[in-house]
């Protein structure tokens, strides 16, 4: 397992980046703006440490974020996300966004902390029973 990012929510994304580069220091690594989804993810980390970065995500629709809602999630790249899942279900953890898609799930602690599992690598191909199972809650 390795520790990928932490996602923090931001509602002015120049504002925020303002602060994370030119007064905090952080360095941009890649940016996304997804239309579909209607939101855009900035990557940044502290310079030579790529390997500990934030995940700035902007909604372009407005939203009030209470009860923590801006801190999204700590995320990790794991060898087999189909194993790792079977795992946490057989130790009786709910897995709130099943890897449907061989790639991405979505876990949460104890405390309620959501957990990103991201494949590493290539998305695995679908399987059972993976494939058919719905999500539970919320991330």
């Amino acid at each position: 397992m390795k520790y990928l990012h932490t996602m923090v929510r931001v509602t002015d994304l120049e504002r925020s980046l303002d602060f994370y580069c030119n007064k905090l220091g952080l360095q941009e690594l890649r940016r996304y703006d997804v239309e579909k989804g209607r939101f855009t993810l900035v990557f940044l980390a502290a310079p030579g440490d790529k390997d500990a970065q934030v995940e700035l995500t902007y909604n372009w629709d407005p939203e009030d974020y209470d009860e923590g809602r801006n801190f999204g999630h700590l995320a990790y790249a794991v060898d087999n996300i189909y194993e790792v899942c079977q795992h946490l279900m057989d130790t009786g953890v709910t897995i709130n966004r099943p890897p449907r898609d061989g790639h991405m799930a979505f876990v949460r602690s104890p405390d309620n902390i959501s957990i990103e599992l991201l494949q590493k690598g290539e998305a695995l191909a679908p399987a059972e029973p993976w494939t058919s199972m719905g999500n539970t809650g919320h991330w």
